[in-house]
């Protein structure tokens, strides 16, 4: 229980979803890839979901654009938790997707990072694991004492700039 299944719906979502997995080699934490679509793939996708907990994942990443009814469908077929990642396509550049994953019907909910947000659904993810995984939580960890180091050397680059 300690990978990640991040599917999307289509294969022209690869590169806005290429950060969620980015970020979780960065951590240390395994996952794999597939592409399932709710409308197109249903089977697909329930299987994917069914199966998911015996696979050992122990959270599911759907990055989808439009209707974006992929998380609702994984979730409606699994336990585990779900994070919809809204992908900008179409006239509507994602708030369409957006919208379909954070007004979910109640009963079976679902999580969701903004319109592009798959790095911070990788990270969300570690952190869902890390409640039960103590080497994703000293990973999660040294990343964020990482991005304190960044901040703090981004400040004394703008000071040195600055002449302060």
């Amino acid at each position: 229980m300690n990978k990640v299944l991040i599917v999307m719906g289509s294969d022209s979502d690869l590169e806005q979803m290429r950060p969620a997995w980015r970020v979780l080699e960065e951590l240390g934490v395994g996952y794999e890839v597939a592409v399932a679509s709710a409308h197109r793939s249903p089977e697909r996708v329930v299987a994917m979901a069914t199966g998911a907990r015996a696979a050992g994942y122990g959270v599911i990443l759907a990055g989808a654009g439009g209707a974006a009814h992929l998380a609702g469908v994984i979730a409606a077929h699994t336990t585990l938790p779900v994070v919809a990642v809204p992908i900008a396509v179409g006239t509507l550049g994602g708030v369409d997707a957006l919208l379909s994953a954070v007004q979910m019907p109640g009963g079976v909910p679902i999580a969701s990072v903004g319109i592009g947000g798959a790095r911070n659904a990788g990270l969300f993810a570690a952190a869902i694991l890390s409640a039960t995984d103590a080497v994703v939580e000293r990973q999660l960890g040294d990343f964020r004492e990482r991005q304190v180091a960044g901040v703090e050397e981004a400040d004394r680059r703008v000071k040195a700039k600055l002449g302060g």
